[in-house]
């Protein structure tokens, strides 16, 4: 009995222990990623409201080619009539009858200089839509990646923070033996109490600015953050890319979303000129008509017609009260307006591309250096270590290594985000960036 006691109190401890080990498996529930970015695309407000907005904008083309193709349209009347005659002195006479009219009527503008600008203003509407929900595509890759690794980093603040508290912790531990030992000075225990009182405010701050990332990075991908992936600690950047600021320059012209959308900004306006400046212009359109009509008065009572007609109708425009030359005026104004901003665009898409390029070819050597500075405070923890057994060297000195070792760290993970969130922000400015390069990033978390 005894044995078989022992034997479930094992399978207990065991399955106990395995799901533990299922509880605390490094990752196991861990927020990837690939995953955060996925769970934007669906929840992210700010996304979605970009998708519907890219969906509405592409009916401006089939809203504008609308005003050059034909339109019908029907009517049709019916009405109970009395009329009452009298003739000389002689008593009245009513007469009852129901009249009906319908018609279906064809029209198609022949020239219609309005008509031309809004169909081509609707191609532009629809192109200026599909221009800003790819920057709105891009810009969700950048806030993902951007809340993602800005999480990871107050992490990397709070534990260097705890860090700093632990060794005033033990250096007022110290104050405190010297002191009894009639060693030290109050003065030097007050101002440890002070610092240690410091670093427990940072502590608590550091914990509230994780709290405010981890909030921002919920609200964009619509659940609870969790525990992300951890950047991979032998991750080196990849050597400079050797294409020309000049060439990223010409890719940028060319493709960049937010550049376009203002290019295409600058036609719907020069449309609304051409618009406006129709108003002085002639229209013709072709009509067709056929219509049915019985009893529509009294002199055709009981008789139905049926009219059929083709022809031309011209409409010359004279004079407005002076609003064509007005809204002509006033459509220019905002031509050049538009102008001006598409040039302060682009100077600064292109500023953004040159500051992230020169930061791009000095990060390879950044982070390796950043490299090399962790490692030599690895091998200072050690020293100090095996200085404290040897009794060189207190407690305090490794403390203090740990600290030296966590900045060195905080600093090494700061460049590395940096390099990758400028890696991205690059390829968003010359337009190129899609979900495909969150996927090239993701291993790099783990």
């Amino acid at each position: 009995m005894a044995h078989f006691l022992k034997q479930g109190r094992l399978t207990v401890l065991a399955a106990a222990a395995s799901a533990v080990a299922l509880l605390y498996a490094p990752h196991a529930s861990a927020l990837g990623l690939m995953e955060a970015y996925q769970a934007a695309l669906k929840n992210d407000p700010t996304y979605r409201s970009a998708f519907y907005a890219g969906e509405a904008g592409k009916e401006n083309r089939a809203l504008g080619r609308s005003n050059l193709l034909p339109n019908i349209s029907g009517s049709y009347n019916a009405s109970q009539n009395r009329t009452t005659v009298t003739y000389g002195s002689g008593k009245p006479g009513a007469l009852d009858y129901i009249s009906r009219s319908s018609t279906i009527q064809l029209r198609q503008s022949v020239f219609n200089l309005d008509a031309w600008a809004r169909y081509k203003q609707g191609a532009a509407q629809a192109d200026y839509a599909r221009a800003q929900f790819e920057s709105q595509q891009q810009e969700v890759v950048v806030r993902v990646v951007n809340a993602y690794v800005d999480v990871l980093y107050k992490q990397d603040l709070l534990e260097l923070a705890q860090v700093e508290r632990d060794v005033y912790s033990e250096q007022r531990k110290v104050n405190d033996r010297l002191f009894e030992k009639g060693e030290g000075t109050r003065t030097d225990m007050l101002e440890t109490q002070a610092r240690l009182d410091a670093a427990e405010a940072g502590v608590l701050e550091m914990q509230d600015a994780l709290n405010t990332s981890r909030t921002t990075l919920a609200a964009i991908i619509g659940g609870e953050v969790g525990t992300l992936d951890r950047i991979m600690p032998d991750f080196r950047a990849r050597p400079a890319d050797t294409v020309s600021f000049e060439a990223w320059k010409k890719i940028a012209l060319e493709r960049n979303p937010d550049i376009q959308t203002l290019t295409y900004g600058v036609d719907i306006a020069h449309q609304e000129v051409n618009k406006s400046r129709a108003g002085h212009a002639p229209r013709v359109d072709f009509v067709g008509t056929y219509g049915k009509v019985s009893s529509d008065s009294i002199q055709t009572v009981g008789q139905d017609q049926t009219v059929r007609s083709i022809g031309v109708q011209v409409n010359i425009p004279l004079y407005s009260g002076g609003a064509v030359n007005a809204s002509s005026r006033q459509s220019v104004a905002n031509e050049e307006k538009a102008k001006a901003d598409l040039q302060v665009q682009t100077d600064k898409i292109l500023t953004e591309l040159r500051k992230d390029y020169d930061s791009l070819l000095s990060s390879a050597a950044r982070i390796d250096a950043l490299m090399k500075s962790v490692a030599s405070a690895e091998l200072l923890i050690k020293a100090t270590e095996q200085s404290v057994k040897g009794g060189v060297r207190i407690n305090l000195d490794v403390l203090n290594a740990k600290q030296q070792l966590y900045t060195s760290k905080r600093d090494l993970a700061q460049a590395r985000y940096n390099y990758l969130v400028n890696t991205l922000r690059m390829r968003a400015c010359v337009g190129t960036l899609s979900g495909d390069d969150v996927r090239e990033i993701a291993p790099y978390f783990r």
